[in-house]
């Protein structure tokens, strides 16, 4: 009878002692938190892009190019006669100082305005991220400049389009 007293009275001492223990091997690690908090980037056109005049030369030709470059060089190729005030395009991106903004700005189909069917397509040249130099206003100027390609087929008229530009932080 002794021996079974001693069992039952060391088999709840054992059971109790493996509930009060602590898990074994526990770990603790600890890790950095934050946040970035910029201002919400401000996009705003302050000029259209402009390739003045272009006269077709005579003859048959092809691949006659009109330009001007974010800096405002204009360039006529040959066949063609160029006149008028051509100009950049010029917006302004403004947000949070020295944060670095990706610039996108996709070609644009250019519709003659007497004849819908008659386009041109000018491909942009845009910078392709701006820094910007400090928080909210002023904000960052930058230029963007523009190319078509000509034919002595190409037909007579006004050609517009939309230049759509996008800014994004990086």
């Amino acid at each position: 009878m002794g021996k079974w007293l001693f069992k039952a009275a060391i088999v709840p001492a054992l059971a109790a002692a493996v509930l009060l223990c602590a898990p074994a091997d526990a770990a603790t690690i600890t890790a950095s938190a934050q946040a970035n908090v910029v201002k919400p980037l401000t996009l705003t056109s302050l000029q259209g892009l402009d390739l003045g005049t272009i006269t077709l030369g005579p003859g048959t030709w092809t691949n006659a190019t009109v330009s001007i470059s974010r800096t405002g060089a204009f360039s006529c190729g040959a066949n063609l006669i160029c006149t008028g005030a051509p100009m950049a395009a010029q917006f302004n991106v403004s947000g949070s100082k020295s944060n670095v903004v990706a610039i996108s700005a996709p070609n644009v189909t250019l519709t003659n305005q007497a004849d819908p069917t008659k386009t041109l397509v000018m491909t942009l040249s845009a910078p392709s991220t701006i820094t910007l130099t400090n928080s909210g206003a002023p904000g960052t100027n930058f230029s963007v400049g523009g190319s078509v390609t000509l034919n002595s087929t190409t037909a007579d008229g006004t050609y517009s389009g939309t230049i759509t530009i996008t800014a994004d932080y990086q």
